[in-house]
């Protein structure tokens, strides 16, 4: 009678014919990631606020607050033009909740209700076209929500001023401007009377040899 086989004896075997050979030989992945460089466009501005905070929108059909998110929101100034915009993303996702300007005629009100929250209007981009909404921010404290607000109202009094200084720049430019246009009007004018009053002259001059010799 045959005898029965070692169990564990065969499942070495199995176990030993199962694996894999190893050559040494590098095996490429079947699919390679390519890296992409990503720009979020905040390369080229600085942080001048960065606090945590609950994000509120207004919906006006259904008359009521919804949340947009939870996580960071900045105040980010860029570099050239000095332009400064409001920017929240949600801290898991990094979705954007809000993304606008900060005007001149940006006004921030505390929340009748909460003294960690504030509401302002604004043109907001966050949903890929210009929207206008009405935001409330809740915060973790109430110095954090009168630090968001009185930065808030420091960079709107600053474009303010920024613009009442380029249109004051603009009037300058406007009026030496035509300050020269009226003065090359007026060398023009003088060059034109200069040149008449030599063809006046040499059309007399001419005249006089024209006329003939009177008779002694």
């Amino acid at each position: 009678m045959a005898s029965t086989a070692d169990p564990e004896r065969k499942e070495e075997e199995e176990a030993a014919a199962g694996e894999e050979e190893d050559t040494g030989a590098h095996v490429a992945p079947i699919v390679r990631l390519e890296e992409v460089a990503i720009s979020t466009g905040e390369e080229d501005e600085e942080v001048i606020l960065d606090l945590k905070a609950k994000l509120y929108r207004f919906d006006k059909d259904g008359n009521q607050w919804k949340e947009r998110g939870a996580g960071t929101v900045k105040l980010l100034k860029h570099k050239e033009t000095a332009k400064v915009r409001l920017v929240m993303r949600q801290s898991k996702t990094l979705k954007i909740c809000a993304n606008h300007l900060v005007i001149p005629t940006m006004s921030v009100q505390e929340h009748a209700g909460n003294d960690k929250s504030c509401v302002w209007h604004a043109a907001d981009f966050a949903d890929g076209e210009l929207k206008d909404e009405l935001f409330c921010i809740r915060f973790q404290s109430v110095e954090n929500c009168k630090n968001f607000m009185e930065t808030m109202q420091e960079v709107a009094e600053s474009q303010q001023k920024k613009e009442e200084s380029k249109d004051a720049s603009d009037t300058a430019g406007l009026i030496e401007k035509l300050s020269v246009e009226d003065k090359k009007s007026e060398e023009k004018t003088k060059e034109e009377d200069t040149v008449a009053d030599k063809e006046e002259k040499v059309a007399e001059s001419e005249k006089k040899v024209e006329e003939p010799a009177s008779s002694t």
